[in-house]
């Protein structure tokens, strides 16, 4: 195994064990689930650092221990598209990386930043259009009279939006302070 491919993999355990710190220090928005946390930002920093590969890796390895340490599962299906798909998809933000390092290679920190913005809101919708999936299939008694598939798009875009936003914020700033983590 060379260097390069040992220093990833070790990247991606680290950063999936710190993903998953931050996601038990959380601000709960409902009794039921849902959460905002920095679960978002090792995935991202990965993603952005050593493409989608390591990026969906990472996601995969977060929703994997999420599983273990604490997960609220009805159905098999259900746990797969809350915690195995969604937390897996925040590996696509690195559909930028491409165009990101370009940016970062000329010192363009505003293109960096739009990159990094582009990646980030792809990733949170994605990992959003996967829980209202599963909630609107396995959680529609708690929409009452309403539309299930309306009561979670709004139920999780109450803590999927912050969480975005947060994830949007700390990337920009780690990496256009420090765009040589961009570099391996």
């Amino acid at each position: 195994m060379n260097k390069e491919r040992l220093m990833m993999l070790v990247e991606i355990a680290i950063f999936a064990a710190i993903g998953l710190v931050l996601d038990q220090i959380s601000f709960k928005v409902w009794a039921q689930g849902g959460s905002v946390s920095l679960v978002m930002v090792p995935i991202v920093l990965i993603a952005f650092r050593w493409g989608i590969v390591a990026g969906l890796t990472t996601g995969l390895l977060v929703g994997v221990m999420q599983t273990m340490f604490g997960a609220f599962i009805v159905h098999w299906l259900q746990g797969l598209l809350d915690y195995g798909v969604a937390f897996t998809v925040v590996g696509l933000a690195a559909f930028v990386r491409r165009p990101l390092l370009e940016a970062a290679k000329n010192s363009n920190k505003v293109k960096m930043a739009r990159y990094i913005i582009i990646g980030t809101v792809l990733a949170g919708f994605l990992r959003y259009a996967a829980h209202t999936c599963a909630g609107a299939v396995f959680f529609a008694e708690y929409a009452g009279d309403q539309n299930a598939w309306l009561y979670s798009i709004i139920y999780n875009g109450t803590y999927m939006l912050p969480a975005t936003i947060l994830t949007v914020i700390i990337s920009v700033l780690v990496f256009t302070a420090a765009p040589q983590l961009l570099r391996r």
